[in-house]
C-alpha cells in the first residue's frame, strides 16, 4: 500500500520506492530505501512527516505515494 494510506504511528517497513531515477535518488538521500522502516508521524493538509531513520522528514503527499510499505 501507498504510504499515504498509513496510519499514523505505525512502523511500516519500505517495500518499494517508485518514480524517476532521479525521485529514487532524492528518497534514497533522505533514507527511503528498501527494507527501512518508517513511522507517519501526522499528515497536515498536502504534507507528510515521517520518521525515518531516527530522523523527522516532511514531504509532499504527491512524494509519499511514490512509497510502498
Amino acid at each position: 500500500m501507498p504510504l499515504t494510506m498509513a496510519n499514523l504511528g505505525e512502523q511500516f517497513s519500505i517495500k518499494e520506492v517508485h518514480g524517476k531515477d532521479e525521485t529514487r535518488r532524492f528518497l534514497a538521500s533522505l533514507g527511503f530505501v528498501e527494507g527501512a522502516f518508517v513511522t507517519v508521524v501526522s499528515a497536515l493538509g498536502g504534507n507528510v512527516i515521517l520518521n525515518v531513520k531516527n530522523t523527522r522528514v516532511a514531504i509532499d503527499r504527491r512524494m509519499a505515494s511514490r512509497i510502498v510499505v
